[in-house]
């Protein structure tokens, strides 16, 4: 037979373990947005995009974090991922289109906030309305495909 009280105390004690365990985690990274470091590129996308890793390194093996920001009216052309593409729309408005052939009355707007996931090898293309960030997540490493060679930036 249990005490009154032995109730409470098991279950503040189940919390107690359950909980003490992520109190005592640091944060090993933090980034604040006016705290994050904007670089041209990368140089796989077209001019005008900025960039800033948040963890990883997206050229390497292992999982990484970027954010994009993108200019108003900024567009990719139609291309692949060789890995799955995590894209969550943090500010601005992000349109996406599936396909190999750009073609924007078919494409979906994504306001901040939005979130979508691309299978690899699946062909699409974007472009921004306002000034967009997006944050990709992904394994390394990332790698951009165009489906038409010659839109891409890195052979000009």
């Amino acid at each position: 037979m249990m005490r009154p009280g032995s109730k409470q105390v098991i279950a503040l004690a189940a919390v107690m373990l359950l909980t003490v365990p992520f109190i005592s985690l640091a944060a090993d990274s933090i980034s604040r947005p006016d705290q994050l470091q904007w670089t041209d590129g990368p140089f796989s996308l077209p001019a005008g995009v900025k960039s800033a890793v948040l963890e990883g390194d997206p050229t390497k093996e292992g999982p990484f974090t970027l954010r994009l920001k993108f200019p108003d009216g900024y567009r990719i052309p139609p291309h692949w991922h060789s890995s799955p593409e995590r894209v969550t729309v943090i500010s601005g408005t992000f349109n996406l289109g599936q396909g190999e052939k750009a073609d924007i009355l078919k494409g979906m707007e994504l306001p901040s906030g939005s979130f979508f996931l691309m299978d690899p090898k699946s062909a699409h293309y974007a472009w921004a309305t306002g000034e967009t960030v997006v944050q990709i997540n992904g394994t390394g490493p990332w790698g951009i495909n165009y489906v038409n060679p010659a839109d891409d930036p890195r052979k000009k």
